[in-house]
């Protein structure tokens, strides 16, 4: 058995609404069963735009409301090409950071896929849409996509590498 962790990236546009929600429910999935030791989680943004910022109030809001999460600890980064080479596997919230990651050099088709492609409701594939500035029931939204997908993606890579 290999005892190097896998190493899982979550990124959206500016890492401050969904990227830092799916980080920190994947997280909450492993904890929940007990494979933290096999897991390392990150999340960046594909965009500049708020390195270094916390996450918006409205998914520090939803994740604390809704799971008892803490979010509010965690700091924007920009997407890299080292990310791209040290990560297993870089999930994309929507299609078109997906196409802006597979820009980056050092990309591979192989370890960059779509959160929504683990969406066990309708809307397989598609994008989980962007909350910000959209009030808080658009965050309540994007909470329950991500939660959901987030379960299927860890019963997927539990799967996949037989954990």
């Amino acid at each position: 058995m290999n005892s190097s962790p896998i190493r899982v990236m979550f990124f959206c546009l500016g890492n401050i609404c969904r990227s830092p929600l799916a980080e920190a429910l994947f997280r909450y999935h492993v904890e929940e069963q007990s494979l933290t030791d096999r897991f390392e989680i990150d999340s960046s943004g594909t965009g500049s735009y708020h390195v270094g910022a916390p996450p918006d109030p409205g998914s520090v809001r939803v994740a604390r409301e809704r799971m008892g999460l803490d979010i509010s600890g965690q700091r924007a980064q920009q997407l890299s090409p080292d990310h791209l080479r040290a990560f297993h596997y870089l999930v994309a919230m929507d299609r078109s950071n997906l196409r802006n990651a597979k820009r980056l050099t050092g990309a591979s088709q192989a370890n960059l896929v779509l959160l929504r492609d683990f969406e066990p409701h309708d809307g397989r594939g598609g994008d989980v849409p962007d909350p910000w500035g959209g009030g808080p029931d658009h965050f309540e939204k994007v909470y329950d996509i991500v939660h959901r997908c987030t379960r299927e993606f860890l019963d997927y890579l539990c799967q996949q590498e037989r954990l």
